[in-house]
């Protein structure tokens, strides 16, 4: 006969039961893999780094990032795909690695378009990061987007002789980055070549291009010291990049992680990455500088000049996502305000 007080026991011993099989079933930590295409030195990398152990902590071990640089999981222009098709768990995409394949986020990147608040990494990353949700998921699809970052705007690099006025760029065989660097590139008399960035230096040490368009601190991460003599400031344009991560892998997190995921992305996380982009960028200027790099400003009638041949590119952008009934003209608008 069973008593009230057995049947007490009995419900009290299999709740204890099921909480260690609750926790069993969670030992094994969760290790997300995610990829991404640039150096083991670059911030990206370092940033993901400290977010992985940051997850690690607060997930008391229970979730961990398992993270492959340089692309050893695949090239540049292939990282969102890894994502959407479930071969890895997160990467790192930059849009102007597939061409015609992000129209809108590729405003970013048009001539002089940064945010009145202040053309930083920390200003430019926050803000793209808030305003995604509206303008740039559609052209996600199959991808949970956890932020995105814009780089500080990319200068002008030469190998053999400085840039000092718009005709001296004239002949030049530059590696560009993104979709409206290789229409910028042209429109200036150099000539756009499509060099992945890892084999840049290579390129320039054996006169395959004559230039580069990168940040300061993208030059330091992939050593271009060396074989650059100048560089031209200001930068021109910017580069963007978007975190994103499977959404069945999401989806199968448990609750708890997938609100720490959600708790530790946005813009928030957009502007940290920012400003650790921004620290770089001062400690890549300073590496080239330290390399014997001359540095020169484009003066500011040449500048005027550059600015003049350069606009119609916003006009043709802007004319073409309209008429494929895109809101290119309001995400700009709200990205520069």
């Amino acid at each position: 006969m069973i008593t009230r007080r057995s049947a007490l026991l009995g419900a009290i011993s299999g709740a204890a039961i099921g909480m260690v099989g609750s926790r069993s079933a969670r030992a094994e930590p969760i290790a997300l893999k995610v990829s991404h295409y640039l150096p083991p030195n670059h911030t990206f990398h370092r940033e993901l780094t400290k977010w992985g152990e940051s997850l690690a902590e607060q997930s008391q071990g229970q979730l961990t990032l398992n993270i492959f640089p340089a692309s050893q999981l695949g090239p540049v222009n292939r990282q969102f795909d890894l994502v959407r098709n479930g071969v890895v768990d997160m990467a790192v995409g930059l849009h102007g690695a597939t061409p015609g394949r992000f129209p809108m986020a590729d405003l970013v990147a048009l001539p002089y378009s940064a945010p009145k608040a202040g053309n930083n990494s920390a200003v430019t990353s926050r803000r793209l990061t808030e305003l995604a949700p509206t303008y740039l998921y559609p052209e996600h699809p199959g991808m949970k987007v956890l932020w995105m970052a814009v780089t500080n705007p990319l200068m002008v690099h030469t190998s053999k002789r400085p840039v000092a006025k718009l005709e001296d760029f004239k002949g030049l065989r530059v590696r560009y980055a993104g979709e409206q660097f290789a229409q910028i590139i042209p429109l200036l008399g150099a000539t756009p070549l499509a060099v992945p960035p890892a084999e840049t230096a290579d390129s320039l040490s054996k006169g395959i291009i004559d230039a580069a368009t990168f940040p300061y601190e993208a030059c330091q991460s992939f050593d271009l010291g060396a074989v650059i003599k100048y560089s031209l400031e200001p930068g021109v344009s910017t580069a963007t990049f978007a975190v994103a991560m499977n959404p069945n892998k999401f989806k199968s997190l448990p609750a708890d992680l997938q609100q720490l995921i959600d708790k530790t992305t946005g813009p928030a996380m957009a502007e940290r990455f920012g400003a650790a982009f921004d620290a770089s960028e001062k400690a890549g200027r300073a590496y080239m500088t330290g390399k014997g790099v001359q540095i020169s400003q484009l003066a500011d009638a040449e500048l005027s000049r550059v600015k003049e041949i350069l606009a119609p590119l916003r006009d043709k952008a802007l004319a073409e996502l309209e008429k494929a009934g895109k809101p290119g003209k309001a995400f700009l608008d709200a990205y520069t305000a």
